[in-house]
């Protein structure tokens, strides 16, 4: 990846368009923003597979990020995230949840480099 300075921040160009990145809401995405979009995205996708795997695919998984904790005292570093998964399909066990969450936490690239950084924590809801 190449990022150019712009007027309001940096960008790069992906297959899927231009990514804006700035400190500023109006003019991009925020850099915390990626790092937390990084974080639930790669755990939802680590999920699904678990999920498919334990012969239980989910039909939708939604993620909320229901806390961003920063600490203004240190750059404003991320210390804390809270993601809520709530997952759709007939076939999940209840039972077999916390399997799945700790497979997600230990498997998920993302969490697992901050990890001891960041305090993660995954709360889940299923529907049937």
């Amino acid at each position: 990846m190449k990022f150019s300075m712009t007027e309001h921040g940096f960008e790069t160009a992906t297959q899927f368009g231009t990514l804006s990145i700035s400190p500023k809401d109006e003019h991009g995405f925020r850099p915390y923003q990626l790092l937390v979009s990084s974080v639930a995205v790669c755990s939802g996708g680590v999920m699904r597979k678990v999920l498919q795997k334990m012969r239980m695919p989910a039909e939708d998984i939604r993620i909320e990020v229901k806390e961003v904790q920063r600490n203004p005292d240190i750059a404003d570093r991320v210390e804390r995230i809270h993601l809520h998964f709530t997952i759709r399909g007939a076939e999940i066990e209840e039972s077999k949840m916390p399997r799945v969450m700790e497979l997600t936490a230990k498997n998920c690239s993302m969490v697992q480099s901050v990890k001891d950084a960041i305090d993660i924590r995954e709360t889940y809801e299923v529907i049937s």
